[in-house]
């Protein structure tokens, strides 16, 4: 990362870093897509286990891998303070945090997996695929939120395209597991649901293999000497990302949280509307991928450029993802409506699932514009690392207007299962709205400050 003088140069900085985290997103997201499909090809009962193991699984991940985050904004920092042991420090006591975190999961599943199982009324075969599913995927875990340490500490250095392309390395081999596992190909064992699991955590330890030969041997990564830092323990740096990390994994996990609440609320209704729902959710969190993108992109350069006290760039930078979130969420949600109809045909065959389809996607402008607007807000105010106020204002947002909202328009008047989705969009643009003002307060509490040597940091 560099200095910028001009909007051009911004503009130009910033989709630099936000292309290879987009590809990296959408890359993840490939993974999940492969154990969906090739799982579904196998048995539509060894889907199902797989699907609801990764209910489980993934607000879990969401929210205590959100934690670990927090290492981008704090070394984005001291990378632009030029406090190069700093950086290292940081980064070494997140990798602490991981093994820690994925340590407790792995005890916790092995105590409580099969009661929170038990809770699921649901098929044997399928309950016990789902246990099979965790179980193999359980393997993965220290080495997935090594992944999530390493590449924060990368992409706090401004050297996104790393991570790139080693995500998109690892796809093939992903891919190549699952065909292996799940089938029982090339003399492998047929393990059906569960191979998806265990393909999955191979792919971790490959993924994480990789970042740590590139930590330990690649310029500039290899002058940090990370690894070296794990031998100096600080208790002060540890409750440094936790104090970052713990209320974005929060606000993560409660957003992640919301929609699989109304996901359970809408399977009230017939399975066309649940149907119907879920491919309509699909499709807004493969166009979310680019707001959220951007949203990564934007906590590194505020945090880099606050770090070298250019608080003019680090407030351009944050006004320049919003504008350019709402641009590609507005342009998305315009062309979402236009080919409404075909997009659901590529989901769907039912007429009457894809009219019901159409009717959530005709309403994609407004949530696609909203759910940018809120994330590009909170990218920005965590690059400020303001994140306790703004976690609060997304729970107050979520559960208390989203929620409530979307139940009152689904139980109370005609439009039924679309109250829902319309109660979300509400919701998302409250939070959304709050979090641009909160943003404009911490700007100006940083102009007020800025005749000072070091730039204050919001972080109440």
């Amino acid at each position: 990362m560099y200095q910028t003088y001009t909007l051009q140069d911004k503009l130009k900085q910033l989709t630099y870093l936000l292309i290879p985290i987009l590809i990296t997103q959408l890359g993840m997201y490939t993974m999940v897509f492969f154990n969906i499909i090739m799982t579904g090809q196998y048995d539509s009962t060894e889907l199902a286990g797989v699907a609801i193991g990764s209910s489980i699984w993934n607000p879990i991940f969401t929210g205590l891998g959100g934690i670990l985050l927090a290492v981008s904004p704090i070394a984005a920092q001291r990378f632009g303070e030029n406090k190069k042991q700093g950086v290292s420090s940081i980064t070494a006591h997140g990798i602490y945090l991981s093994i820690g975190l994925g340590l407790i999961i792995i005890f916790l599943g092995y105590l409580y997996l099969d009661a929170v199982l038990e809770m699921m009324k649901v098929d044997h075969h399928v309950r016990q695929t789902a246990k099979e599913f965790l179980l193999g995927l359980s393997y993965g875990i220290i080495p997935l939120f090594l992944f999530n340490v390493l590449r924060s500490f990368i992409y706090a250095l401004g050297k996104t395209r790393v991570v790139m392309v080693v995500l998109l390395f690892s796809l093939p081999i992903n891919f190549l597991f699952n065909y292996l596992l799940i089938f029982g190909n090339g003399g492998f064992p047929e393990l059906g649901g569960a191979g998806a699991g265990y393909a999955t955590s191979i792919t971790y330890w490959l993924l994480t293999s990789m970042m740590i030969l590139i930590t330990l041997r690649q310029k500039p990564f290899k002058g940090y000497r990370v690894l070296e830092s794990l031998t100096k323990f600080s208790v002060s740096e540890l409750i440094e990302v936790l104090k970052i990390g713990v209320p974005m994994g929060l606000a993560l996990f409660f957003e992640s949280a919301i929609f699989a609440v109304v996901t359970i609320l809408i399977s009230k209704f017939d399975m066309m509307t649940v149907a119907a729902y879920q491919a309509a959710i699909n499709v807004m969190v493969f166009i979310y991928m680019i707001p959220l993108s951007i949203s990564m992109a934007q906590t590194v350069l505020i945090g880099y450029e606050i770090g070298s006290g250019r608080l003019r760039d680090a407030k351009a930078y944050a006004w320049i993802g919003i504008y350019l979130s709402l641009i590609i969420a507005f342009v998305g949600g315009l062309a979402v409506i236009f080919f409404r109809y075909e997009i659901a045909g590529l989901y769907l065959h039912n007429p009457k699932v894809i009219e019901i389809m159409v009717g959530f996607l005709s309403f994609a402008l407004f949530f696609m514009v909203a759910d940018a607007l809120q994330a590009a807000a909170l990218g920005a105010l965590r690059g400020y690392q303001d994140v306790i106020i703004s976690f609060l204002m997304t729970l107050i947002g979520y559960w208390l207007i989203c929620l409530p909202l979307g139940y009152f328009l689904a139980q109370s008047t005609k439009l039924g299962a679309i109250g829902y989705w319309l109660g979300l969009t509400v919701g998302l643009f409250a939070v959304g709205i709050v979090l641009v003002v909160r943003l404009h307060i911490i700007q100006k509490k940083q102009q007020r400050s800025s005749g000072k040597t070091e730039p204050i940091l919001a972080v109440q």
